[in-house]
């Protein structure tokens, strides 16, 4: 009997787990390990780490940011950046619609991103490109805009 109640905690925990997480229960396991780097270099994020995305970079790794006037073109500078951002204070993320395109050596995940913190929410359109190189899944490209950010008018002629 204590075997049997074993296995059926054991398959309740996976089933809590899957459900809590069903991006990763994609049948191809290249997208199942693309997002679950992605999530894990996010949950270190969240903690105010941003190590998890330097480690998951490419040394050639370019990166558009809104905030940004140009592109960043390799991890040196990307470390940069990362080393004069202010501490990450966030409450809660979501990774939202997150799919994952594979082709041979190349994926690219997009997906819709949503920071809380007490100042409200924030949201974002993100576009990541990652390449296997020597059997790991590296970011290679990375894009993050507003989702629906408030526009500079031009003043008015008078």
């Amino acid at each position: 009997m204590l075997i049997i109640e074993l296995v059926v905690m054991s398959l309740l925990c996976v089933a809590v787990v899957t459900a809590a997480d069903a991006a990763l229960t994609h049948p191809d396991p290249d997208a199942r390990a693309i997002l679950a780097i992605e999530r894990a270099a996010f949950e270190r994020w969240a903690r105010g780490d941003l190590t998890g995305f330097l480690e998951a970079s490419d040394q050639e790794v370019d990166y558009f940011d809104p905030f940004l006037d140009a592109r960043l073109e390799g991890l040196p500078a990307l470390r940069a950046l990362y080393a004069n951002l202010p501490a990450v204070e966030v409450d809660r993320w979501e990774m939202i619609n997150p799919r994952v395109v594979v082709s041979c050596d190349m994926g690219v995940l997009t997906f819709n991103f949503v920071s809380y913190t007490q100042r409200g929410a924030t949201r974002w359109n993100t576009t990541e490109v990652y390449q296997r190189k020597d059997g790991q899944w590296r970011i290679i490209h990375t894009h993050w805009s507003l989702t629906k950010p408030e526009l500079a008018r031009e003043p008015a002629d008078q």
